[in-house]
């Protein structure tokens, strides 16, 4: 006998295109926060990080006139207190000399976390904390923290490696953390700035991140080494401040005149 369509039971709809949509999304949630708890998720997607940095700067060279962390003239001022922007510092990690000790302060967020699982990639210890906002003063207990073991590091012999500017706060302009640090170690901060003439600007996010792209060229630049007095005042911790904003800004601009620039 012919088969009948017609006369078979209503089973349940086939989703629709925006049913289907929401059901994913639906899953999305319920998997979302499980996924970012995952420490085996973080790792391997900090793993994947660390390969594509690792790539860049395998495939763009550095251009003449580019800085080296080590050796030359940069030697006598080390340990020192390497000073980056946001944004601007992803590429750290693989430009730094292997077997150099390093030590970098990450921000104690969960996006920060990835960051540190990457420095962990690359033999590079992380401590988590944050500098001070408007008054050097004024560190919670997790950024005195942060500073004290920076400090013990420095003494040790070890670089230390810190975000200037503030998080979510004014876009390369240099809180005042960065600057206590240098008055508390007596080493000197040494502005650095890394670019490549392949990147990617997010331009929607706070700090202008740049994705840095492979098969270009690339640059590091270093200011001048500034040194904090261990009696600096008030007004004078502000003008340090400002001094290695502006340095750091210059670092940057440099960076990216090198790779911009005719080869």
């Amino acid at each position: 006998m012919e088969h009948d369509l017609a006369k078979e039971p209503a089973g349940e709809a086939a989703p629709t295109g925006r049913g289907r949509s929401r059901t994913t999304k639906a899953f999305w949630r319920r998997i979302r926060e499980p996924l970012a708890q995952s420490r085996f998720v973080k790792n391997a997607i900090a793993s994947l990080l660390a390969q594509f940095v690792r790539l860049v700067r395998a495939t763009s060279p550095l251009v003449a006139g580019s800085a080296r962390f080590s050796g030359g003239a940069y030697a006598e001022f080390e340990p020192g207190i390497i000073a980056l922007w946001h944004g601007q510092h992803l590429l750290t990690p693989a430009y730094y000399p292997k077997r150099k000790p390093l030590v970098a302060m990450v921000s104690r967020s969960a996006d920060a976390e990835l960051n540190a699982l990457m420095l962990e990639k690359f033999g590079i210890e992380a401590v988590r904390g944050s500098g001070g906002r408007d008054n050097a003063r004024h560190l919670d207990k997790g950024g005195a923290k942060a500073l004290i073991a920076l400090k013990k590091s420095l003494t040790s012999g070890k670089n230390v490696a810190m975000i200037a500017d503030i998080p979510h706060g004014t876009p390369r302009d240099a809180g005042l953390g960065i600057v206590l640090l240098a008055r508390l170690s007596g080493r000197p901060l040494l502005p650095v700035a890394i670019a490549t003439s392949r990147r990617k600007v997010l331009e929607k996010s706070w700090d202008k991140t740049t994705i840095n792209l492979p098969f270009g060229r690339s640059a590091v630049t270093i200011g001048t080494p500034i040194f904090v007095a261990a009696d600096a005042d008030d007004a004078e911790m502000e003008r340090k401040r400002q001094e290695i904003t502006t340095a750091l800004n210059a670092a940057t601009a440099e960076a990216y005149r090198l790779v911009d620039g005719p080869r």
